[in-house]
């Protein structure tokens, strides 16, 4: 042995005395490794009979058998009827200078937009986030409870890659009336969110280096999801009547990736006519139509306008929901619905990619639906949407002294609010210190320098009462970053 048996026993017995919360085997364990690792304990070193460490350390001679026996196990030690030796390592590290590891990210990671922050609770104003203290929760665990106890053990499966069948139907029955999609469960597959279905369509219907045609500003998640498949993104503009056709030349694009029922975050309407002209033009350019029905499920005024996917036969849409919006972040659950013959020639690959799973929430939510539960729901949260959507733009004129143009707001969960000049950006980094959490518009632009300013303000989690106060400091904000740029 290359120490002193009193260095020995007593760089064990210290770490006897200082173990924290951990078994005597495993801290016999961890000082004998870390001893052999920075090399205190040299290799072909001799240990002292377990009969002796454990006399000496007034232990159980199987508690230092167990730990010598591990470190055999593992390759520290080599153990036969002479007694212990320390096993050579390939690489010892002993009195060497480790130097510090060269990250070397991959390119791309350096295109992806700013992550965002899920607090828990979610703060005042932050976009996309339900109204989860208005969910029937008791009524959802009794129904997880009912699943539970009929189907058992039953569900402790994978379950089917494409998801639980009786929720796949639950979802064809729901789009045929809210909607007007006519499809059936085979074209469903249930995702875990609206951002799993983005990465499925790029992993089945692209290859690195294939065009998307994006709009700008336009949701983070999707653009976070083209730029890890390697896709690249050319922003179109949107106006009024939702994502325009460009003059600019452009590659022709394998996806146009558009939210035509609520564009987020600008919150416009894409209009028939357009949306017909895409449908149109993705039939002639051989390219596939990503719809985001973004909170399409609480409109407003006037009837439930039709997806994209239901408007003409056989269209290339790939249409993408979730009930994350609608139920609960926390979920986790979404759904990709693909045309029949694209949903056939998939299959074999869906297979290969997922691995289902969630088998009891899928369950649960299935019985919701079919329940009506979830109609019930909806109903519900747009009444208390609309009140708030309207409470939130009476606190808008009363306490925003900037001029401002709050754009459109049919319906959704959010208002943005264009506010020319302003840095909203840093605006919404000091929100945080007061709790609030809004969206700077900027951001959600390809080229922020180049977008419009503004504040997007989630209604969905905040109650009317702290409307007045939360706008009454953004405001303050906003006069206080001015003052400082001039």
């Amino acid at each position: 042995m290359n120490i002193p048996d009193d260095a020995f026993y007593g760089l064990l017995a210290k770490a006897v005395q200082l173990r924290d919360g951990e078994t005597l085997q495993r801290t016999i364990y961890h000082a004998l490794r870390n001893a052999i690792l920075n090399g205190q304990l040299q290799p072909q070193s001799r240990l002292p009979g377990s009969r002796a460490i454990a006399q000496q350390l007034q232990l159980s001679r199987n508690t230092i058998n167990a730990a010598l026996d591990q470190l055999a196990t593992e390759g520290y030690l080599l153990r036969d009827r002479q007694g212990s030796q320390v096993a050579t390592l390939p690489h010892s590290p002993a009195n060497e200078t480790t130097p510090p590891l060269v990250i070397s990210l991959p390119p791309h990671l350096a295109q992806l937009p700013a992550g965002t922050r899920r607090d828990s609770p979610a703060l005042a104003f932050t976009p996309g986030t339900p109204a989860v203290n208005y969910f029937p929760l008791p009524l959802w665990r009794r129904l997880l409870d009912r699943v539970w106890r009929d189907e058992g053990s039953a569900l402790l499966g994978y379950g089917d890659s494409a998801g639980e069948w009786s929720l796949r139907v639950a979802v064809a029955r729901h789009l045929a009336l809210s909607r007007g999609i006519d499809c059936d469960a085979n074209q469903v597959v249930i995702t875990e969110g609206a951002r799993e279905g983005l990465n499925l369509c790029t992993q089945l219907l692209s290859e690195r280096g294939q065009p998307v045609w994006f709009e700008d500003p336009g949701y983070f998640g999707a653009r976070s999801a083209f730029i890890s498949a390697g896709l690249p993104i050319h922003g179109l503009p949107v106006d009024e009547d939702g994502m325009c056709f460009t003059s600019a030349v452009l590659p022709s694009p394998r996806f146009i990736f558009t939210s035509p029922s609520h564009q987020y975050p600008l919150g416009n309407l894409m209009s028939a006519t357009r949306r017909l002209a895409w449908l149109e033009f993705a039939r002639q350019h051989d390219a596939w139509i990503i719809e985001d029905d973004y909170d399409s499920e609480f409109r407003y005024s006037g009837e439930p306008i039709p997806a994209m996917l239901g408007m003409v036969p056989n269209a290339p849409v790939v249409y993408l929901g979730t009930f994350s919006k609608t139920l609960f972040p926390s979920l986790r659950i979404g759904f990709v619905v693909m045309p029949k013959a694209l949903a056939k020639s998939v299959q074999p690959a869906i297979d290969s990619l997922l691995r289902g799973g969630h088998r009891a929430e899928q369950r649960t939510l299935a019985h919701f639906i079919e329940e009506g539960h979830y109609a019930r729901h909806l109903a519900s949260m747009r009444r208390l949407y609309r009140k708030r959507q309207a409470q939130l733009r009476e606190a808008i004129e009363q306490e925003l002294t900037f001029p401002h143009l709050i754009s459109a707001g049919e319906g959704g969960m959010h208002l943005t609010v264009k506010i020319d000049g302003i840095d909203d950006g840093k605006v919404v980094d000091l929100a945080r210190q007061f709790q609030l959490a809004p969206a700077a518009l900027s951001r959600f632009y390809l080229d922020p320098s180049q977008g419009e300013t503004g504040i997007v303000l989630g209604y969905g989690n905040t109650s009317a009462s702290r409307f007045v106060a939360g706008i009454r400091t953004l405001n303050q904000l906003i006069t206080q970053t001015r003052r400082a740029s001039e």
